[in-house]
């Protein structure tokens, strides 16, 4: 039986996922609907995310000018892809989530989609520690033609300072709302990046950063365009 608190989510996200409106305001919607329908939720993740801001987590993952340290991690359909096969053929966009679970992420997942065609020739990768049945399904929702890939163990995002370990009583809290977080990473531990976005050039530096400890805020689709094509001229306009 799904959680009222999921199935009213879920609601909202229908409801929003296609709205003409900034990210912001559609992430908001799904804020204010935890804190009507689950109180004790939303005060348990103001509690957790003031820790996170507290202790600056991400903060100590590459910097603007700092150069991205290599990876190689599978798509969504298995296939190996280096950083650096990646930049050979452009910009990237290197966007850490949580997971097809998150309504947050799967609303920011929607986003991207959405500008998938403005911010070329730059490419999109969205980055999770998810197996691939999980990234395929969320690649599938959001209608994303950009690949998904699973970072095993989040063992990059730990790697680079932007994985954060979930305490207790936050994980009690996500558990008790039928989101089984170690059975979807293929692990035990309660594991999550920071959310992030990284504009990468093609000499591998990082040319934009967007990291947030609080996980219910993303960087502005519009501020992710001009990000790209801050980096070479842009085959769209917005």
């Amino acid at each position: 039986m799904t959680h009222p608190l999921v199935a009213a989510l879920e609601d909202v996200f229908q409801a929003v996922r296609n709205e003409n409106w900034p990210l912001g305001r559609r992430l908001r919607a799904i804020a204010d609907e935890v804190r009507i329908k689950g109180p004790d939720f939303a005060a348990a993740v103001d509690a957790f995310v003031a820790r996170l801001e507290a202790a600056q987590a991400g903060e100590g993952a590459p910097k603007v000018g700092d150069r991205m340290p290599e990876f190689t991690m599978p798509d969504q359909d298995g296939k190996l892809i280096g950083l650096a096969d990646i930049l050979a053929r452009g910009p990237a966009i290197l966007a850490f989530h949580r997971g097809h679970w998150c309504p947050y992420c799967r609303l920011n997942m929607v986003g991207l989609a959405e500008i998938e065609k403005d911010v070329a020739p730059a490419q999109i990768y969205a980055i999770s520690a998810e197996l691939a049945r999980y990234t395929r399904q969320l690649r599938a929702e959001a209608g994303a033609g950009f690949p998904f890939l699973t970072d095993l163990d989040g063992g990059f995002a730990l790697s680079i300072n932007l994985a954060i370990l979930v305490d207790e009583a936050m994980a009690a809290m996500i558990a008790g709302a039928g989101w089984n977080i170690p059975a979807y990473q293929g692990g035990q531990a309660w594991i999550h990046p920071v959310p992030a976005i990284f504009i990468v050039d093609t000499d591998g530096i990082v040319r934009v950063r967007h990291i947030d400890p609080d996980y219910r805020r993303r960087m502005e689709l519009d501020e992710i365009v001009a990000g790209a094509n801050s980096i070479g001229p842009a085959r769209h306009e917005r």
